[in-house]
């Protein structure tokens, strides 16, 4: 699949780029695809919830009521989840949600997302462009000229660019990543994939075979 070369404007610049097939041209894996989105939100998830347990809560341990007679049923500590104000049975505790995950699946889950984007049509590819200072208006304008205003996008850059994030950081439907933070989330939470011309060779470098 070869795809053109627009620049900063959203002018055809006449250039062409092809994509490997081995990276966006692949039979998808969509079990893959669920297992890397699974683990990228399972890592960020903070696991700090806590509700406190019987023995963590602050009260009198006295019996309340005698064990038979009151035709009720029997009842010890105030600090029985039975009661309000008691502990919670089987509560929430501090836990680490991230588990494991193989690179090969990592991997084809990614090229699996990509596949997806260039079947499609949702990727495209600018030349590589900087700006002097950060400025939202234009980024603004960039996102018009690619007609990318409506849409999530995303923009892949070969390194950082602060100028370039500073830009788009208040720009609610453009995220900025680096073709070594590529994730398979970034990629089908967005509409529209734009590649940095420079950024193709880190993605093929990293996702190639």
């Amino acid at each position: 699949m070869e795809l053109s070369v627009f620049n900063i404007a959203g002018e055809d610049t006449g250039k062409k780029i092809a994509l490997k097939e081995e990276i966006f041209s692949i039979e998808p894996n969509d079990h893959a695809i669920y297992l890397d989105v699974k683990q990228f939100m399972a890592n960020n998830r903070q696991g700090t919830h806590k509700s406190k347990q019987r023995n963590e809560i602050t009260g009198s341990t006295r019996k309340l009521k005698r064990q038979k007679g009151t035709g009720t049923a029997r009842a010890g500590s105030i600090k029985s989840p039975l009661f309000r104000g008691g502990g919670r049975i089987f509560g929430p505790v501090p836990r680490d949600y991230s588990f494991k995950l193989n690179k090969k699946v990592k991997r084809l889950a990614r090229k699996s997302a990509l596949t997806y984007k260039a079947k499609q049509d949702s990727i495209m590819i600018v030349e590589d462009f900087n700006l002097d200072a950060p400025k939202t208006k234009d980024m603004i304008k960039f996102r018009e000229s690619l007609q990318l205003a409506d849409k999530k996008s995303l923009i892949v850059l070969s390194e950082p660019n602060k100028n370039i994030y500073l830009s788009a950081r208040n720009l609610r439907k453009m995220n900025i990543v680096t073709a070594s933070d590529l994730t398979t989330y970034d990629v089908l939470n967005a509409n529209s994939v734009v590649f940095v011309e420079s950024s193709l060779e880190v993605v093929n470098n990293i996702l190639g075979n």
